[in-house]
């Protein structure tokens, strides 16, 4: 199997977001319930999104998931296409879109993000968007390169991909690593995500990730989200904070988000 039927596998067997609700898999109730926590952990990628701005818009989606994004860029009036290498994850986003009565408004793709020419027909679109998928693909290089083929100078480019100097690596150095700096490439791919083992996590400074965007101007890079609830709980759909966070003033934890935030959110047009 090589490195790519192993990202397959990774998300096929378990989509992401895909237990965030305890509700019957394919129904309206699980899908709203799966959004709700999605942004009451995560709010900030709503303001990132700008869903609203994308109406009559084109929007190409790098990943999409089950489908939150996709469904609220095709809610906000975008024309939505997607392209995801988990055949799962494109079931239940479709079947998310005929829930919603948006089907229309989407097309689905399943293929390599590396090789977007081979799956998507060439075009340009106004925003290409990429939440959490980019730092996933085993060569993240070549899905920027895919990209540029579908933008005009006037597209925008706005992704997500994981920060290097972030309070989640420094918990998973301490809580997995046990201090083995030497091994944290290793460890993050291993604990970056709810179940443990991805095959690929790459992690970016902001210097590195303007090298990865050679050939782009980049307008902004914003530093967002820490994690801050007990995971038993969380499970549960309740939301109690670990000690550490418990008592911090929500001001300074904010302040500490915008430095050692987990999400480091990109926004970059074609020089």
């Amino acid at each position: 199997m090589n490195i790519f039927e192993k990202v397959k596998k990774y998300w096929n067997d378990r989509p992401c977001n895909i237990r965030h609700s305890q509700e019957s898999l394919g129904t309206k109730e699980y899908f709203n319930e799966v959004e709700t926590k999605k942004y009451c952990v995560e709010s900030h990628i709503r303001d990132f999104a700008e869903f609203k701005r994308w109406k009559g818009k084109k929007v190409l989606e790098i990943g999409g998931g089950i489908g939150t994004e996709i469904i609220n860029f095709a809610r906000a009036g975008a024309q939505v296409t997607v392209i995801d290498i988990s055949e799962k994850s494109l079931e239940i986003a479709r079947k998310r879109a005929e829930v919603f009565n948006l089907s229309d408004h989407i097309k689905f793709y399943q293929g390599n993000a590396e090789e977007l020419a081979k799956f998507i027909p060439m075009q340009k679109f106004d925003l290409i968007w990429s939440f959490g998928v980019i730092h996933h693909t085993p060569n993240p290089e070549n899905v920027i390169k895919s990209i540029k083929e579908y933008m005009s100078p006037h597209s925008e480019l706005r992704f997500m991909v994981y920060n290097k100097f972030s309070w989640k690596v420094f918990w998973i150095l301490l809580k997995y690593g046990k201090g083995a700096f030497w091994n944290l490439d290793k460890l993050i791919a291993q604990h970056s995500e709810a179940q443990t083992g991805c095959p690929v996590t790459y992690t970016y400074t902001k210097k590195t990730v303007k090298v990865l965007l050679k050939g782009f101007n980049v307008e902004d890079i914003q530093v967002e989200h820490i994690f801050p609830y007990r995971i038993p709980e969380y499970k549960k759909n309740i939301y109690v904070k670990v000690w550490y966070f418990r008592y911090l003033p929500i001001k300074l934890f904010q302040w500490i988000e915008k430095k050692l935030g987990w999400h480091m959110c990109v926004k970059a047009k074609l020089k």
